[in-house]
């Protein structure tokens, strides 16, 4: 299934929905529907958020599945729940990132390619210890933007840039959990992409302290969360076999895939709990898939780093676009 946090209008509160065909169907309205019209009061537990509902993930997904089957898949607008419509066509709805307020942000650095590429301008070789050890960092939970949401620029930068990653998000939270059971944990998969501005994080790096008022700023998450049975035909051995591209202004600038990751999700997972507990909800970062941004690619290649006005598009197999138009301010 694809869920999504969504509003209808700009004044709305966040409202908690999955995809279905061409429409958003809305959790709460469709377990009303489903005990008005089915006699069902099953579903009338389910959280109301996805957040929330990550807390007993492998329970309450169970039960939305099963409400998933029992909606109507024709007409699906015409259905409604105290007089108002349990779905809404997805063009109508303004998404969110799925979960727009998790405890943490966790952003790995996974990708071999582009630890190269970066280390290399920094006139540095490979160290050894990034094959031994799943790094990261944390980055800023309360600047989370959802899919079609303009970005800011950031104040003071020269050099914005976008980062094509692919994300996953925790369910039920656990702590000391071993790569070996981290599946049990992973809720879902999503896009990332991690807007950072190059002439900020060159400065504190040379600090050895950061990222941090390089990323800070801003970073898109979406359009779905995406449970990992819809992935299931994507795995090769080991590995997720997804093509990873990122546009800019229609011109195709990236083209990676989640297959060249060198440390998996499960050996983050662990290393991220390692002491610590992961709370549902938390999400985590793959780092930049190679090719994945203008500092690698070199902005003399790309028409120069980002500005106002650009409109940024990237896309991951099965899990759909994330779109983002960078606003002046």
């Amino acid at each position: 299934m694809k869920f999504v946090t969504y509003t209808q209008f700009d004044s709305d509160l966040p409202r908690f929905g999955f995809k279905k065909g061409k429409f958003i169907v809305d959790v709460l309205r469709a377990a009303i529907w489903a005990k008005q019209s089915q006699n069902r009061n099953e579903f009338l537990d389910i959280p109301t958020s996805l957040k929330r509902t990550l807390e007993q993930w492998h329970f309450h997904y169970r039960r939305l599945q099963e409400l998933s089957e029992l909606v109507p898949s024709m007409d699906l607008h015409s259905y409604t729940a105290n007089e108002k419509p349990i779905a809404l066509e997805e063009k109508d709805v303004t998404l969110h990132s799925p979960i727009p307020n998790p405890s943490t942000f966790r952003d790995f650095y996974a990708f071999e390619q582009h630890v190269k590429s970066a280390r290399k301008l920094r006139g540095l070789e490979m160290d050894p210890t990034w094959y031994e050890l799943p790094v990261f960092y944390f980055s800023n939970p309360n600047a989370l933007f959802g899919h079609g949401a303009p970005i800011p620029y950031p104040v003071g930068s020269l050099e914005m840039d976008f980062e094509l990653e692919i994300g996953i998000i925790i369910g039920q939270g656990g702590k000391n959990i071993a790569a070996s059971d981290a599946d049990y944990y992973i809720a879902g998969y999503t896009i990332i992409n991690d807007w950072s501005a190059r002439d900020f994080q060159r400065q504190e790096m040379k600090l050895n302290l950061g990222p941090a008022k390089g990323k800070d700023f801003a970073t898109s998450v979406g359009p779905y969360m995406v449970t990992p049975d819809e992935l299931s035909h994507v795995w090769s051995g080991n590995k997720m076999q997804l093509r990873m591209t990122c546009h800019v202004n229609g011109i195709k600038l990236s083209d990676g895939n989640t297959n060249d990751m060198y440390h998996s999700f499960a050996a983050m997972i662990e290393h991220a709990s390692r002491n610590a507990e992961l709370k549902p909800g938390d999400i985590i970062g793959s780092g930049t898939v190679g090719t994945g941004c203008i500092l690698e690619l070199r902005p003399e290649n790309t028409n120069g780093w980002l500005t106002s006005g650009d409109k940024v598009v990237c896309e991951i197999e099965q899990l759909g676009k994330l779109e983002n138009t960078i606003s002046s301010s």
